[in-house]
Formats: structure tokens, C-alpha cells, sequence
């Protein structure tokens, strides 16, 4: 049996939000300007990877604001950003109510169709994906999209994030011919605003490459791989978490052809920046642990391969909703290369906990 590999999708959060994006009140306070700088040195964080550093300045950003009383449109940017900061190291429960609160407050002091209450719903949308809800997540994303359309145009760079993030929604539930021309829209937003350098632009090449692997047309997703990680290595950086994203995207893509002395580097490169710079107990580490596992069995490692695939459903179970798709993913694998072991007393204690799948098809994660 075949095990799919999992692929990431880059889920551009709209709503990493500094200071500039305030309205500005008619007599500034004194301290208004540390505020702000305080929270663009938080946003320059998290844009490098630097996530320790943004949580302790946004935490620090929210105390203040919270002085300007608790309905402060600067309460819910910092409630925002918090949350981002806790969806992206995989806190799930901590962001949960720190979105809602955001979106409250955006609401009451915007109204709903304010593209600022749009970021906040996009996001929302992306920790419903993370996790495992994507029908939800699907929602939200096209309420996110409707709202972003009627209030800064069709060709705005936000449309063109949510975009990405509603084609990988449709991805993973396995509806690529709905996916790719939300891709296509989405690359050429990115070309006309900011260019074919950005990193933004990468991430979307990364995207329309991870639908072109799913229907087997390697020969064009290669080149688009490559691309974007040659991007985002220059900017953000080679040891930024994008990097890591496209490395593994490209070790599954050899992978799939049987390139495996090509694949092998690119899993280990990806599990070492995602490690470092998502914590090694991230969901995100799990997924690439999981791909290298699955490559190490493929050659004729089980012994490395069960480690790595313990390691992966170790991770999952800890950090993940009980009945999130991926822990069902790494119990399957796991239980399949026990069998091939001749283990499969041990196997089938695995297996008791999967739900039932369609043939040999492992259901989509990340």
C-alpha cells in the first residue's frame, strides 16, 4: 500500500496588524507613538520567524491598550495579532478566543462588511482549517472573500490571500478543478501589485504547484517549487518557515517520481528550519516527520521509519482535536508499516482507533 504523502499550503494570514492601519484620533496621546512602534517591531518579528519575540511584544502592546479602554480598536489589533502569533505555533485553543474577541469589537465599532472584520474572519477561517474543520473554514473564507470584493475592489492584494486560502481549503476536500482558478486569480493579483519577487507571489507559485503534484503533472510543478523557494529563500530568508514549507512540498514531489536521494535532503533541510523555528512539537513538524518516515520506509529503514512515525503521531495526539483528519493519517501509516514488520497485534491496536477510509487513500492533512 501506497501512502500519500501531505503537502502544506500556505495560508497567508491577512491580519498581522500594526499600528498604520489605525484610525487616528483627533488629539494623539503622548505615548501613542511607542504603542505603534512597538507593535511594528512585533509584526517585523513574526515576518522573520521570530516568534518568542512578537508574543512578548504584542502581549506587552495589549496591556496598553487595554488602558484605552476594553472596546479600543487597538485592543482587538493586539487581540488579533496574539492570536495569530498562538494559531501559527499551533496553539489552537489559546487564538480561538482572542479572534472572536477581535472580531467582536471590530463589529461593534465598523459594522460587519468593514474589510477589517474581514482579516479577522479570514483568520478565524485558517485556525478552523488548522483544525480539521474544513467545512467551516470554507465558509468563513468566502464570507472573508465577499466582504474584501465589495469593500477594496477585485484586484486587491487581500482578495488575492484569501484566494489562496480558499483554493487550499478546497484542496485538502479533494476539489482541485475548483482550486486552480482561484490560484491563477490569485498569481495574477500578485504579479500586477507587488510584482514577481514577492513573497507572496512565491507562496501562491508554491500553491498552484502543490495542485499541479495532486494531479500528477509533475513535469509543471517542479519548476514552480523551485521558483518559490528561490524567492522566499532571498526574502524572508532561507531559514524562515516558508522555506522549510516549500522544501517538504518539493522532497513529496521526488518523492512521488521515486527520486528518493533527491527527496531525502529536502525533508531533513524542512524538518530542521521548521524545528527551529516552529518548536519541535509543532503540527507542522509532525507532517514533514511523517513525509520523512514514509520515504525512510520506502527505502528500507523501518526501524527509522516507526521512530519518526511515533514521533509524528506523538505530536499529533498531543496538540490536535481528537478526531483531527492527521492523527487518523499517522495511526494508518504507522499501522501499515507495523504489518509490514509482521507486527500486527500492535497494528491492529492502532487500526481499532482510524475510522473507516476508502481503499488505501490516507484522507488529506495539511
Amino acid at each position: 500500500m501506497r501512502h500519500p504523502l501531505l503537502s502544506f499550503f500556505f495560508l497567508a494570514p491577512v491580519g498581522f496588524l500594526v499600528g498604520c492601519v489605525l484610525l487616528t484620533p483627533a488629539a494623539r496621546q503622548p505615548d501613542e507613538s511607542a504603542w505603534e512602534i512597538r507593535m511594528r517591531a512585533s509584526a517585523a518579528a513574526y515576518e522573520r520567524g521570530d516568534y518568542g519575540e512578537a508574543e512578548r511584544l504584542v502581549t506587552q502592546g495589549l496591556r496598553e491598550a487595554e488602558g484605552w479602554g476594553a472596546d479600543d480598536l487597538r485592543v482587538a489589533i493586539a487581540l488579533n495579532n496574539l492570536a495569530e502569533i498562538h494559531r501559527t505555533r499551533g496553539r489552537y485553543d489559546e487564538a480561538g478566543p482572542l479572534y472572536r474577541r477581535s472580531l467582536a469589537i471590530r463589529q461593534r465599532k465598523l459594522g460587519k462588511d468593514h474589510p477589517d472584520v474581514g482579516i479577522v474572519i479570514n483568520n478565524l477561517a485558517l485556525l478552523a482549517k488548522a483544525r480539521g474543520d474544513y467545512g467551516e473554514s470554507e465558509m468563513l473564507q468566502r464570507r472573508a472573500l465577499a466582504i474584501f470584493e465589495r469593500s477594496l475592489g477585485p484586484d486587491h492584494p487581500r482578495v488575492a490571500l484569501v484566494l489562496d486560502n480558499l483554493a487550499a481549503v478546497l484542496r485538502i476536500q479533494d476539489r482541485p478543478a475548483e482550486a486552480e482558478p482561484l490560484y491563477r486569480r490569485s498569481l495574477a493579483i500578485w504579479e500586477k501589485t507587488l510584482g514577481p519577487e514577492h513573497p507572496d507571489f512565491a507562496i501562491s507559485i508554491n500553491n498552484l504547484a502543490v495542485v499541479y503534484q495532486a494531479q500528477g503533472r509533475y513535469a509543471e510543478a517542479e519548476p514552480l517549487f523551485k521558483r518559490s523557494l528561490a524567492i522566499l529563500e532571498k526574502s524572508p530568508g532561507p531559514s524562515h518557515p516558508g522555506v522549510g514549507r516549500t522544501l517538504n512540498n518539493l522532497g513529496e514531489l521526488y518523492q512521488a517520481q521515486g527520486r528518493f536521494e533527491e527527496a531525502e535532503p529536502c525533508f531533513k533541510r524542512s524538518l530542521g528550519i521548521l524545528e527551529t523555528s516552529l518548536g519541535p512539537n509543532h503540527p507542522e513538524v509532525a507532517l514533514v516527520l511523517n513525509n520523512l518516515a514514509s520515504l525512510r520506509q520506502a527505502q528500507g529503514h523501518s526501524a527509522e521509519a516507526e521512530s519518526l512515525f511515533r514521533r509524528a503521531l506523538a505530536i499529533r495526539e498531543a496538540v490536535l482535536p481528537k478526531d483531527h483528519p492527521d492523527i487518523e493519517v499517522s495511526r494508518l501509516n504507522y499501522a501499515v508499516l507495523l504489518e509490514s514488520m509482521g507486527r500486527t497485534e500492535e497494528a491492529a491496536r492502532l487500526r481499532k482507533g482510524t475510522r473507516p477510509t476508502s481503499g488505501s487513500r490516507v484522507p488529506p492533512g495539511n
